[in-house]
Parts: C-alpha cells; structure tokens; sequence
C-alpha cells in the first residue's frame, strides 16, 4: 500500500503523517486493512512514540474475538522513557496483536505506519476520530501548551 503523508513541524518536533488513517485525540491511529472487510489496524502515532521511547515489551491479554469500546484498557506497553496502558480507539471485536511486537518491539517507533501496528479489530473507529488534517491541528495546540507550560520542544520534562 502506496501512502501519502502530511508534513507537520512545530518547534523541535516534526513528523509524517499518513493520510486516509483516522487518528484519535488520544495519539493512536486507525487504518482499514487492505482487501479485508471492517477489519482495522492500530497504533500509536509519532507523537506518542515520541513520549514513549523505544518499546520494549508489549501485553494484549483479550482473547480474539472479545468485545472492545473506546475507552477500554486492553494491554500495555513498556518504554525506555515510561510505561502506558493501551486504550481502545476502536468499537467491534479485537482481532489479535501484530506478532511482530514480540519479535521487536521497536519496530513501534521505527515503522509506526506500516508494520509497527499495535492491535487489530474488526469494527469502526471512535466517534472522537478525525482525519489527518484535524489532528495535526490539535497536534500543535498540544504542542504550543506544552512550551507554555515551560516544557521543551522535544516533550522533555521542564527544567526547575
């Protein structure tokens, strides 16, 4: 699958993002999967791998096939720089983890939008979704608050 991408920088942070992919205010994004009906695709996008670090242990303990609603916590993720629940963006069925995370858990942050997926399901993505235009318009006034908090370009925690 051939993507085009929307450039985003502010400050110190720039990134690619993928359009046709749904994204959630919550930094995760949704692509429907190519040739399979209803089935979907998700992970965090860059600004979240950004806050995590590399990954290095992921847990997705629904079994197939379990119901899932936006909000759910359904894993976890462990990174060099913190630890996060995994939250559903999605309202269906779980329909597995990408096998690769147990292989390398890196591929999160150096892949994020091809095979760096997180979980699939089968459904369709959050009422709060939007596409990739209207989340790099809350992507910079994110980022904008953070520097008016005092905290670096980079997500760092603010210096005393």
């Amino acid at each position: 699958m051939a993507l085009t991408f929307v450039r985003f920088k502010h400050a110190r942070f720039s990134a690619r993002f993928p359009e046709g992919f749904r994204y959630s205010p919550s930094h995760y994004w949704m692509s429907p999967v190519e040739g399979e009906e209803g089935l979907w695709h998700v992970g965090f996008t860059k600004f979240a791998t950004r806050m995590l670090g590399e990954l290095v242990d992921s847990q997705f303990p629904l079994e197939i096939g379990s119901p899932i609603t936006p909000g759910q916590t359904i894993g976890s993720v462990e990174g060099f720089k913190a630890a996060s629940d995994v939250y559903c963006v999605m309202e269906g069925t779980f329909a597995g983890t990408n096998p690769i995370l147990q292989a390398d858990a890196c591929i999160v942050k150096s892949d994020p939008y091809i095979t760096g997926w997180l979980y699939a399901a089968r459904g369709e993505p959050e009422p709060e979704s939007m596409d990739v235009h209207g989340y790099v318009a809350l992507l910079g006034q994110i980022i904008q608050k953070m520097q008016d908090a005092g905290y670096p370009d980079d997500g760092a925690e603010p210096e005393p």
